[in-house]
This record gives C-alpha cells, structure tokens and sequence, in this order.
C-alpha cells in the first residue's frame, strides 16, 4: 500500500509540474498576442497620423489664399502665371506670340520670342450682406495686354526695353448682388458680353486672354454693363436651365475718337441689348443660345460726322454652341451669323453693316489624367459684297479666315505644359478686284502655373 501511495503522489506531483508548464505556456501566448495586438494598434495609429497629416497637406495645397477687408466680407486671390515660347513664319493680328491670330495681309519676315502676357489675377469678394436674402460681392481682374510701355512714359511710347514691361489692364471688373433663395445675380460694372462663350472656350495655354479662333469662330468682347441672371429650375434636379439677360455699353470704331465716349456706338443712348438661354447637365454636355442687338448711327454725337454709305444700321447677330464629354473625350463647338458686329469681334473685326458667319469645332481626348490632346479648327466668312462695299469706311478688305490648330497638353496638380502648332489662312483684297491669300504659321511650347 506505501508503494501504490508514493506511486500516486508522484504522477500527482507529476500532474502538478505539467499543468505549472501549460499555464506558464498559456501566460506566454497571452503576452505575445497582446503585444502583437500593441503593434498592430501603433501601425494603425501611424496610418492614421499620416492620413491625417496627407489630408492636412492636401487641404493647405488646395485652399484659397483669403483675407477679410471687413466683418463678414472674404476676400480670395486667385490667378495663373502662363509663359510661352514661340516661333511664327509671319506677323499676326492682334499681335504676336499669345494674341496671335491670323496673319498680317501680305506680312512678310519670321520672328520669334518668349510672352508671358496671358499671366492674370484676379480678386473674388464674397459675403457681403445687402438686404433680405441678398448678399453682396465684386470681381476685380486683370492681365499684362496693357501694351509695352517703358517706365514712367506714354503706354503709347516704345523703346529698346519695353518689350519685358507689359502693361496691366482691366479686364473686368463689377460688383455682384446674389439671392441664393430664388436662384437670382445682378452683376453691374466691365464684364464680357453675352456672346462671348465664356464656359465654351476651346483648350490652349498658348491663348487664354486671346483664345484660339477669337475673331474668326468665337465673337465677344467685354464692356461696362449690367446682367441680370435667373436660374429657371432652381433647386430642383436634372439639367440646369438659366437665363441672361444684359445690357452693355455701345461702342464703334470711330467716326470720332473711341477712346473718348465720341464714336458712333455711343452717340444718344443706344446700348447693346444681349440675352443667353443656357442648359447643362453639369460634367456631361452644356448648351446654350445667345442674341444680340444694338443700333448704330455713324453720325456720331452730335449728329455732324460725314456718312458713308448708309447714315444708321442695326448690328445683329445670333448664337449657338455647346460641348459634351462622353468618356475621356471632349468635344465644343459655337457657331453664329450676325450683321454689323465689328463691335464685339466679328466681320473679321471690321466696322461697317457687314454680314458675317462663323463657327469652329474643337475634339479632345484625355489619354491619362495627365496627358491629352487637341484639335481644332475655326472659320470666319464675311460677306464679300458687303466687304467690298465698305472698304476704306471701316472695312480693311478682309475676305475669309481659316484657323487650325493642334496640342498636346500635360498636366501635373496646378502645373500644365503644352505644344501647339497654329496655322492660319486668310483672303483679302486691297482694290475690291484683286484676292490674296496670306497664310502664316506658329509653333509655342508654354508653361503654366494657377493658384
């Protein structure tokens, strides 16, 4: 019996040592799972600062620089710096390099140089209380197409230096009323026209201030005025109905000085009336048609100017255009037809009662969400007899401008670079007998930055 007891209490004692180790096991499971657990709670932590400070980054770099310029007024500066490199077979019209458009008839002599006037800021004031449901707010904007003055003389003086100190200009520059319960905006002050395809503009950081086609398929320019906007669905969904309706300052070239409030466009009180029907379907297609009228009287103020031709007329034109982007393409196109229209850019900018029709049409495809492309073309016809009719009384012969061009854009967060080839075609005639063809090329390379 004494060796079956000692037997026992050996394989107890036996019993007892192992379950010491299997709880000493189980003790050292335990400590490693909770510090696996440890780790796995530091890297989340981690992750989750380095979201946060990505997100912290991300918002600094997309966040408007803004001030206050009083209590509940914000004020945002926003802009772009465009650089642009570029060699042309001829001058051009409006100008060279970034306001290139169509060549100077019969222009002979290649040129070439680097432009950086499309560079712009702009101001966007917002909050400010009027009355009711109104607020309040302004847009101050301006470029360096102010010409190439050089230092303190003239804007009209040019020297060996002026050609690296263009010349601010007012762009546009009005105050806003809003009432975001009916959907309803005044703007009064300089702003483009409503024939001016505004959110329509074919895609170039060579020309953004001129774009391409401007004068030939795109027509508008900007004036002092008042525009009166009402969204006719507002808060309700599906496509996007609103309407425009302005009235501008008149303006002519002539017969007395422009510059002064003395040409035919401001003689009495003969404003341009616009309106613009817009429709979209925000990120997928937009169209929209817009109207124009104004009277002329080139008599001029007082009434006393000699009157070639016709003594008054009516300056007309009608729009249309549109744009759709299904998948990775993009296309927009606007057409017009229009009499009498110098004023705001088309005729070929031609100041007589001239009839005029126009279009272009531009396709692209975004190859990555970096890389795309573009083709364009834009076509201007004045009408010869009218042309003909008025030369040398506001007409300088111009016949018919064909431009195409072609880009490839890269773009990297606020930064974008390009090459584009421009040529254009254009038809004249000096005596109202003879054509001429000038045709004239360019190639740019540019650069850009917005903030």
């Amino acid at each position: 019996m004494k060796a079956l007891k000692a037997l026992v209490e050996k394989q107890q004692e036996q019993l007892n040592r192992q379950q010491q180790d299997l709880q000493q096991l189980h003790d050292t499971l335990s400590q490693l799972q909770n510090q696996q657990t440890q780790q796995q709670t530091q890297i989340q932590q981690t992750q989750q600062a380095q979201v946060q400070v990505q997100t912290q980054v991300t918002a600094a770099q997309q966040a408007k620089p803004t001030f206050s310029s009083a209590p509940g007024v914000s004020v945002a500066l926003h802009g772009f710096i465009d650089a642009t490199a570029f060699s042309q077979s001829k001058n051009f019209t409006y100008g060279n390099g970034q306001n290139a458009e169509y060549p100077v008839p019969e222009a002979k002599g290649k040129l070439s140089g680097v432009d950086i006037r499309n560079t712009r800021f702009w101001f966007d004031l917002t909050g400010a209380k009027v009355a009711g449901d109104w607020t309040g707010g302004a847009h101050l904007e301006m470029d360096f197409f102010g010409g190439f003055g050089i230092g303190t003389a003239s804007p009209t003086t040019y020297g060996a230096y002026s050609q690296q100190q263009p010349l601010p200009r007012l762009r546009q520059g009005y105050m806003v009323l809003n009432n975001p319960v009916t959907g309803s905006t005044f703007k009064i002050g300089q702003q483009w026209d409503l024939m001016f395809p505004l959110d329509d503009l074919p895609d170039s950081l060579s020309h953004i201030a001129f774009p391409l086609g401007y004068g030939t398929g795109i027509i508008g320019w900007r004036f002092p005025g008042i525009v009166f906007s009402q969204d006719l669905n507002h808060g309700s969904s599906g496509p996007q109905w609103r309407l425009d309706v302005g009235a501008f300052e008149g303006a002519w070239n002539g017969p007395a000085s422009p510059e002064n409030y003395d040409s035919a466009g401001n003689a009495g009180f003969r404003p341009q009336i616009e309106a613009k029907l817009h429709l979209e379907q925000p990120k997928e297609w937009m169209l929209f048609a817009a109207g124009h009228w104004s009277q002329i009287n080139l008599a001029g103020v007082g009434g006393t100017e000699a009157t070639p031709i016709k003594r008054q007329f009516s300056s007309t034109a009608f729009e249309i255009g549109g744009q759709w982007t299904p998948g990775q393409w993009v296309l927009k196109s606007v057409a017009y037809t229009g009499k009498g229209i110098g004023e705001i850019f088309g005729d070929l900018s031609q100041f007589g009662d001239i009839k005029d029709t126009g279009a272009y049409v531009m396709g692209g495809y975004k190859f990555t969400s970096n890389w795309s492309a573009n083709l364009f073309y834009a076509e201007s016809k004045p009408n010869a007899n009218d042309v003909i009719r008025w030369l040398s009384h506001g007409s300088t012969g111009l016949l018919k401008d064909r431009q195409m061009a072609a880009n490839v854009q890269y773009t990297v967060g606020d930064y974008a670079f390009a090459l584009e080839l421009i040529h254009a075609i254009l038809n004249t005639t000096s005596t109202g007998t003879n054509r001429v063809t000038t045709s004239g090329n360019q190639v740019n390379l540019s650069a850009y930055y917005k903030f």
